[in-house]
């Protein structure tokens, strides 16, 4: 037995029927195609699912797609506009806040949701809050630098 959910992902509307115990990672990855959202430990460890819904973080791989009936979804596909990359992800690249990539759509949407809080920018307070994202290529100093750097682009203006 499906049922039927409306979600807004990417600024885009879908509609679909899905399983009740088909996860919201299988539903962006699967049906919507969207390959950043990446899947990996499966038990809400490792951060590398971490999607926004209604603008909160959470590893996918953890919520029922029923329950986002809804909602607005955003991956990190959503942090680009008319060919244009975000600023935060201008800031990963400029400051190399990546290696291998695998885990950096998770730390991305993360470090976009702790921008978003306009709030205290420390390296502890970005530490914490990328707690949840595991990476095994860097020491997270790169991260730390390229969120802090974001951070003065978006008191700048330079945002959208």
């Amino acid at each position: 037995m499906t049922t039927r959910i409306d979600i807004e992902v990417n600024a885009r509307s879908h509609s679909l029927e899905v399983e009740p115990r088909e996860t919201l990672l299988e539903v962006l990855r699967n049906r919507l195609h969207l390959a950043s959202v990446h899947r990996s430990c499966q038990e809400g460890e490792c951060g590398a699912c971490t999607v926004l819904v209604d603008e909160e973080p959470v590893n996918s791989c953890l919520v029922l797609a029923v329950s986002a009936n809804r909602s607005r979804i955003l991956t990190s596909e959503g942090l680009e506009r008319n060919g244009r990359i975000h600023p935060l992800m201008q800031e990963f690249v400029e400051n190399h806040g990546f290696q291998c990539g695998y885990c950096t759509p998770g730390i991305l949407m993360n470090a976009y949701a702790l921008l978003q809080e306009g709030r205290d920018l420390s390296e502890s307070r970005i530490r914490k809050r990328l707690e949840g994202n595991l990476c095994r290529c860097t020491g997270y100093v790169n991260i730390v630098r390229a969120v802090q750097a974001a951070g003065q682009r978006r008191e700048s203006g330079d945002w959208w």
